[in-house]
């Protein structure tokens, strides 16, 4: 396997940073697409083990997140919308440009998952595996959860974006500062129903949200107070032609303490990996 750090070029010319992961032999290739405020190192082993059973990778950092921030983030022109349309649908340009004439898969971790039916070319992939993926409703969530949730979704994303000109997320345990306007979508998304679906008829007119027919699979943990059962099937609902069947993680029974919101994807949990990888060889067939 051999790994590469590229810049992929997205139509309004911004560039992004990715790793491309390259199997000595391939079985088809895989775009990992991160959760909000989550850069693309963290997906590094995973990307790895699935490049070692023969899939081509690419992993991504969204405008604004890690290596994608040019000088300043305050100044850097990006937003949930802008994420789906013009990141994702780029990486997965470059991904068949790096890999032609394969099945094309996508990995969903929350927003990456949300946010694919923003993309002009998501007709072209054949699969998705979603994690933690949800509308993030906060309607939906567990009371114990809702104090914290209203607080950095009502409260913590407001001041920071007045006082600093962007989400400090980073502040809270919740991934890398976030540019102004991705905080500001995040909370209005959250607060209604069907996550992006918050958005149609405003700023997302044009999607592909109701043509989709891929088939998918969405795994939650149920010690994840955000993607729970209620809001996997919200986010699901609004993609009406898909085919989707939803896995549910007890972390006991895989001999854990918590998996959560972000547990699959750290090697400590790689046992579970096996179940997105049969997922893609099976789906290849």
């Amino acid at each position: 396997m051999k790994k590469e750090n590229v810049r992929v070029k997205c139509n309004d010319d911004f560039e992004l940073a990715a790793t491309l992961y390259r199997p000595k032999k391939i079985a088809g290739a895989i775009m990992i697409a991160p959760a909000t405020g989550i850069k693309k190192e963290f997906y590094h082993s995973f990307a790895a083990f699935l490049a070692a059973h023969h899939y081509g990778v690419v992993c991504f950092d969204n405008r604004g997140i890690g290596a994608s921030v040019k000088g300043d983030i305050n100044e850097v022109d990006a937003s949930l919308v802008s994420w789906g349309a013009l990141d994702m649908s780029a990486v997965l340009d470059r991904l068949m440009s790096e890999f032609p004439n394969q099945k094309y898969h996508l990995v969903g971790h929350s927003a990456g998952g949300q946010l694919v039916g923003l993309m002009h070319n998501a007709d072209r992939l054949s699969t998705m595996f979603n994690f933690a993926c949800s509308s993030g409703c906060i309607r939906n969530m567990p009371l114990s959860f809702k104090f914290s949730a209203h607080f950095f979704l009502g409260f913590y994303i407001s001041v920071s974006n007045f006082l600093f000109g962007r989400t400090q997320s980073q502040w809270v345990g919740m991934g890398e500062p976030l540019p102004r306007k991705v905080g500001q979508q995040w909370r209005k998304w959250c607060y209604g129903k069907g996550y992006v679906e918050t958005e149609f008829g405003d700023e997302v007119n044009d999607h592909l949200y109701d043509a989709l027919d891929l088939d998918s699979l969405w795994l939650y943990a149920t010690d994840d107070p955000i993607a729970n059962l209620e809001n996997v099937k919200d986010m699901i609902r609004i993609f009406p032609k898909m085919k989707s069947e939803i896995i549910q993680l007890e972390p006991k029974a895989y001999g854990k303490k918590q998996i959560g919101h972000m547990g699959f994807f750290r090697s400590k949990n790689k046992e579970l990996w096996s179940m997105a990888l049969e997922w893609f060889d099976d789906q290849g067939q």
